[in-house]
């Protein structure tokens, strides 16, 4: 990353739509640099899709919530359908309303965010994750208001600002 790499991100968080010849316009670059930029920033996982950013509660889910799952460990030698990080993200990923899970340290060994159309309808959704029999405790967290929405456009231009222009060369 360096600074054309952040300023070309910058663009496209802005402008998703904007095609490569109008990015290299703005960035005063060559067609062939942004293009060369982008393929690299995509072979390097740092670009990871080009769909479109969804809005849960525009799609009538308006609740969000946390849930910190206990989960019963597979046994030395079972199948994983009796416990186990796996047997539950299997799971998981059936539930619609299941936006993300992460493996995490501490009194939960998963984290997982989910949406919901009511409070009275984050309980169907909470009985769906807990209807896995490797769930062994669910803990809820209600998400009241979003201070600091996911983001990672910050990230990549203290990024772009901590290597230099000679990064990537």
């Amino acid at each position: 990353m360096d600074e054309l790499d952040g300023r070309l991100l910058a663009l496209l968080h802005d402008e998703p739509r904007v095609g490569v010849l109008e990015a290299s316009r703005r960035l005063g670059v060559a067609r062939g640099t942004v293009q060369a930029r982008l393929d690299r920033l995509e072979a390097r996982g740092v670009v990871t899709g080009w769909g479109p950013e969804l809005d849960p509660a525009a799609l009538g889910h308006p609740v969000t919530a946390f849930l910190s799952l206990e989960i019963r460990q597979a046994a030395s030698g079972s199948g994983a359908e009796h416990g186990g990080h796996d047997a539950v993200a299997a799971h998981l990923a059936t539930i619609p309303e299941v936006l993300e899970a992460h493996t995490t340290t501490g009194a939960g060994d998963l984290l997982v965010r989910v949406v919901a159309r009511s409070n009275t309808d984050l309980q169907r959704v909470i009985d769906a994750v807990v209807a896995s029999d490797a769930v062994v405790r669910c803990s809820t967290t209600i998400a009241l208001a979003t201070q600091v929405p996911y983001r990672t456009l910050p990230l990549a231009m203290a990024a772009g600002r901590s290597s230099g222009p000679a990064a990537g060369r």
